[in-house]
């Protein structure tokens, strides 16, 4: 098998300083170059339109000219093959509804590191939607209230846990489902961050799911959520 091909992206937001720090960002991703930047939702189209092969545009949302929501409605529309993640300050739920309904594929707000925005990227061309720790639970919720997929939740098991889960598996999903990245379950559960993944691993392979959107799903639906004890 050849090596996998470089993730090409463009970078649109409408702050010079944030734009460039993240191309600069973006760099130190061995599997990533950004090919293009663009100041508006305008610039992005005229941008994607121009390039011979484009795989994300990283998105901000507020912008003058043309706003990334439009921008992404236009991009997915006439751009398929291309992804659009949000990234922004914003995760009010009509921002998040907005950018999804626009046809994004993932969001994350500036707090997301470069792991975490990378991870993002690789989610994306695979194919999965994807979304930061502090966003997913606000869109499961909304899944959920809107009379989503199951949208009734099942009880907690109170007979044994579901799928074969570990009693720390379970733990485990019930913080992701509560917004917690994988440090603050580490914290939280005084567990170091390699184990956590290895608990994450083997609950996902366990009950099927390629995600933490998923998995919150799932946790909501088999009553698996839990308070953290601090944020």
């Amino acid at each position: 098998m050849g090596e996998p091909q470089t993730i090409k992206v463009i970078v649109v937001d409408d702050q010079q300083v944030v734009r460039e720090g993240l191309v600069a960002l973006m760099s130190l991703l061995d599997d990533v170059e950004v090919v293009g930047s663009a100041a508006n939702g305008a610039q992005a189209l005229e941008l994607v339109a121009s390039l011979e092969r484009l795989d994300v545009v990283l998105m901000d949302l507020n912008m003058p000219v043309l706003s990334g929501v439009e921008a992404t409605k236009r991009i997915t529309q006439d751009h398929p093959e291309v992804a659009v993640v949000v990234l922004t300050t914003y995760s009010d739920d009509e921002s998040i509804a907005g950018a999804l309904a626009a046809g994004a594929r993932g969001y994350l707000t500036k707090e997301a590191g470069r792991g975490e925005i990378g991870s993002a990227l690789r989610a994306v061309v695979a194919g999965q939607l994807t979304f930061g720790a502090d966003v997913s639970r606000q869109v499961v919720s909304a899944l959920f209230d809107s009379g989503g997929p199951s949208a009734a939740k099942a009880a907690p098991h109170k007979e044994g846990l579901p799928d074969g889960l570990t009693a720390r598996e379970a733990e485990v999903l019930g913080l992701i489902a509560a917004g917690l990245s994988n440090g603050k379950i580490a914290a939280e559960l005084f567990i170091g961050e390699a184990t956590v993944k290895t608990h994450i691993n083997n609950a996902f392979a366990k009950i099927g799911v390629r995600n933490r959107v998923e998995a919150v799903r799932y946790a909501v639906r088999h009553g698996l959520e839990r308070e953290p004890k601090s944020r």
